[in-house]
């Protein structure tokens, strides 16, 4: 999408087109209809490069409900800006988190389509953004004028920006290269080393869940968030925003719930002292990806009385049964055999046929050792391969 077809949508034509389109593929989904009969329907009102810029926005809206709720229907999106948008419950989080910390104001550097500007909008803040696609800085504007949310938008390199009038600096460097997608430090847009630069003064940086422990600066927090159970990012924040070294928090049905290093006593080889290992026992429990991200899994298995599984894995174990939203819990029904050939026979012989293979420690693939156990039956079952105390072991377990 270009930036005159992108102003154009903004029109009253196109305003009406986009209405249109929206009813027009409802409509045909709800009768079996095709999409080149919308096309034809809609040509009969507009130019087909303009048609086709409105079936693409319905069609990222309704992509983007599942980050921004309700919200995507009056929002504008790009494919691009869209799949690097923090979903919008994190970023109210964040924006929450800017609030309580006394922020009056907030500069976005690289702020894409504005979902972090919307959050931190909504949180009472003054925001300003600015990117270097022009196409990105129309779309943030538009989205942020369509939810009735104050806030200044342009067209400017983050790196070279006076940030000090602000109060914070957030930034989410692009994480893609000329090959896709990226995991190196020295690949992102911004670069690492402006990151580390902004992480001089009060700022908060988006950055992939996967970023290495090794690289967060003396001083700074990492906290890595997760949404319903998929971690959707690592956030640093420095200055006086940082209050720990390593948190984990989880968003989940029943709100926002946080770990930090000072939750977490650590792995003895005596429980007396803080966490040790120890034979399974009543329970099992899957910490959130969240809390395994920033290493406090020891602090789950204090939270539920309980120890590890193994010195290696993130499986914890307790004799009690507790409801925590850091982890999913599983009460043990009976250790089977691990061999292969003897588990398939211990499966069947309790009549299950369809199978949920949790793994963790071991090589396995899971898809592939359900085609090779070729179960039957009525009966579902759970079960958790793994290493305890080192050796291999398969567990019939109860989701609770």
């Amino acid at each position: 999408m270009d930036l005159d077809a992108f102003r154009w949508l903004l029109t009253d034509d196109g305003q009406a087109l986009l209405t249109r389109a929206g009813e027009q593929v409802e409509q045909a989904e709800q009768v079996g209809g095709d999409e080149l009969a919308v096309q034809t329907e809609l040509r009969r009102h507009a130019e087909p490069a303009q048609v086709a810029v409105a079936l693409t926005q319905v069609g990222l809206r309704r992509r983007a409900a599942a980050k921004f709720g309700p919200s995507a229907a009056r929002m504008y999106f790009t494919h691009d800006g869209l799949e690097q948008a923090t979903r919008l419950p994190v970023a109210r989080h964040r924006a929450g988190r800017l609030d309580a910390f006394g922020a009056g104001t907030l500069i976005d550097l690289g702020c894409g389509i504005g979902g972090d500007l919307v959050a931190a909008a909504e949180a009472g803040l003054t925001c300003a953004g600015v990117d270097l696609d022009p196409v990105r800085v129309e779309v943030a504007r538009a989205n942020l004028a369509a939810l009735g949310l104050p806030g200044a938008v342009s067209v400017a390199d983050a790196t070279r920006l006076d940030t000090s009038p602000f109060d914070v600096a957030f930034a989410d460097p692009a994480r893609r290269s000329a090959r896709g997608r990226t995991f190196r430090v020295d690949d992102w847009t911004p670069s690492w080393s402006f990151v580390e630069s902004l992480l001089r003064r009060d700022a908060c940086v988006k950055t992939a869940p996967g970023v290495p422990h090794s690289l967060l600066p003396e001083g700074v927090e990492a906290e890595w968030v997760s949404d319903h159970g998929e971690v959707k990012e690592a956030a640093l924040w420095s200055g006086r925003l940082a209050s720990a070294r390593r948190r984990a928090t989880v968003i989940g049905d029943g709100g926002l719930a946080t770990l930090t290093e000072d939750d977490d006593p650590g792995l003895s080889p005596s429980s007396a002292d803080g966490v040790a290992v120890r034979e399974v026992g009543a329970f099992l429990y899957e910490p959130d990806g969240a809390v395994i991200r920033a290493g406090l899994v020891t602090a789950v298995a204090a939270g539920v009385q309980g120890g590890l599984v193994d010195e290696h894995l993130a499986y914890v174990t307790s004799d009690a049964s507790f409801r925590t939203p850091f982890a999913r819990g599983y009460r043990v029904l009976e250790t089977l055999p691990y061999r292969e050939k003897q588990l398939r026979a211990a499966l069947r012989e309790r009549g299950v046929g369809r199978l949920t293979i949790k793994k963790r420690g071991v090589d396995v693939v899971p898809d592939q050792l359900r085609k090779r156990l070729d179960l039957r039956g009525d009966a579902e079952a759970t079960i958790v391969l793994t290493r305890a105390a080192g050796h291999g072991t398969a567990l019939l377990v109860d989701p609770f």
